[in-house]
């Protein structure tokens, strides 16, 4: 973003130093355009992320984890993934930020300053699973379209802020109202000003759940800028697309918002089973809700080598969208026998659980790890793909991490 401010204001002998040659034909270049060979680059430095992540997109920015630089119990930012559906907003002034509250539903339409709602409201914090709907699309066949997220979108950080539900309620709440839509400053990918990139939002029921925060604070400090600053919804156990990041408006609806990626097929999966590759049409979807039951292994990383007679110990975590999981249990013998794992108790509703294990191997060789988690209403992870859809959404499998005991 800096370098991008020192092109708007240089010369074109300031940017040929950056560069290193001569622009050839600098005269011609548009007004503000910003060279290829000096735009920002490295993610990893702009974002502050781990060199391990993997971008998938840079226009939106998508990176995800890989499941070993998810071991901490609290996610850092460092290895927090990324989703975007538009262009990072610039020039954001925390200080002259507003929260708007309007809709057909909301008895009096009010703005708060970002300092109006830290004075006014309570600031609560919880640790909140947050999932792209499409984590794992990558093993879907036939492929669907979209980031082929693999297993890393995903993370548990620790969110502060206040209810979403207090400020909906100072501003009135009218009887007929079923459902909330966010509004956010990030520009459509055309520069459009006329499109947004995402809105969306969720029932009323999830809107005034105690966990369902707008948030200022992520880790216990500003919430970074590609994470949303200066306020994010943060909505856990659903999917990621509901916790909408650079919030300046939400509306309280008399129906089911209909906002951008609200709508068709974006963020639904089929209402009944399909068959692999058949064509649903859009009445036939159902908006995605809680996420199903799911668990990761973040040690050892996948490929470790352990000498015979040693003890593996493993570790992950374990989430089931609104539910708590019940029961962790591991397999080395794809799947044909389980072994429990001792699973913790989420630090709050919402929270994914942590789990650990030791291993014993039988004898030298290569083995799989399987981990299977299953949910408060008996649900487990399936252990292989589960039904297909065409979006590539809520793929749940068993996640497995390979093993070689020499």
């Amino acid at each position: 973003m800096k370098r991008r401010d020192f092109v708007k204001k240089g010369t074109l002998g300031s940017i040929a130093a950056l560069i290193g040659a001569e622009v050839v034909f600098g005269s011609k270049m548009p007004a503000n355009y910003t060279p290829l060979a000096i735009q920002d680059p490295d993610p990893y430095k702009l974002f502050n992320k781990h060199k391990d992540m993997v971008v998938l997109n840079d226009r939106p920015w998508n990176i995800e984890a890989q499941a070993h630089l998810l071991d901490d119990k609290v996610t850092p930012n460092s290895s927090m993934f990324i989703r975007n559906n538009g262009l990072v907003p610039e020039g954001i002034d925390a200080k002259t930020w507003t929260l708007t509250i309007d809709g057909e539903s909301v008895k009096e339409k009010k703005a708060y300053t970002l300092d109006e709602l830290k004075s006014k409201f309570k600031k609560h914090t919880y640790q909140l699973t947050i999932e792209c709907g499409g984590n794992g699309r990558a093993e879907f066949d036939p492929p669907a379209k979209g980031n082929q997220w693999t297993v890393g979108a995903v993370h548990c950080a620790s969110w502060s802020g206040v209810r979403l539900r207090d400020v909906l309620e100072d501003a009135g709440i009218k009887n007929d109202a079923v459902y909330i839509g966010y509004h956010a400053v990030d520009q459509h990918l055309s520069r459009d000003p006329k499109k947004e990139p995402i809105s969306r939002g969720c029932p009323m029921s999830k809107a005034l759940q105690d966990e369902t925060l707008l948030a200022y604070e992520m880790n216990g400090k500003e919430i970074p800028l590609i994470h949303g600053y200066p306020l994010r919804l943060v909505a856990g156990g659903w999917p990621a697309s509901v916790s909408g990041k650079w919030i300046n408006r939400i509306s309280i609806r008399d129906k089911v918002h209909d906002g951008p990626k609200m709508t068709g097929s974006a963020y639904r999966v089929p209402c009944e089973t399909v068959a692999p590759g058949e064509k649903v049409k859009d009445e036939d979807m159902c908006i995605i809700e809680s996420m199903p039951v799911k668990s990761l292994i973040t040690y050892p990383k996948s490929g470790a080598i352990i000498n015979d007679g040693k003890t593996l110990n493993i570790r992950g975590h374990a989430w089931a969208g609104e539910l708590e999981v019940k029961k962790m249990e591991y397999s080395i013998d794809f799947g044909s026998t389980w072994t429990t794992c001792e699973v913790e108790p989420p630090v709050n509703r919402l929270a994914w659980q942590h789990f650990k294990a030791s291993i014993n191997f039988p004898k030298k060789g290569y083995y799989e790890v399987w981990a299977k988690a299953t949910d408060s209403n008996g649900v487990a992870q399936p252990m292989l793909l589960p039904g297909w859809n065409p979006k590539g959404y809520l793929n749940n499998a068993c996640h497995r991490i390979a093993v070689k005991v020499k």
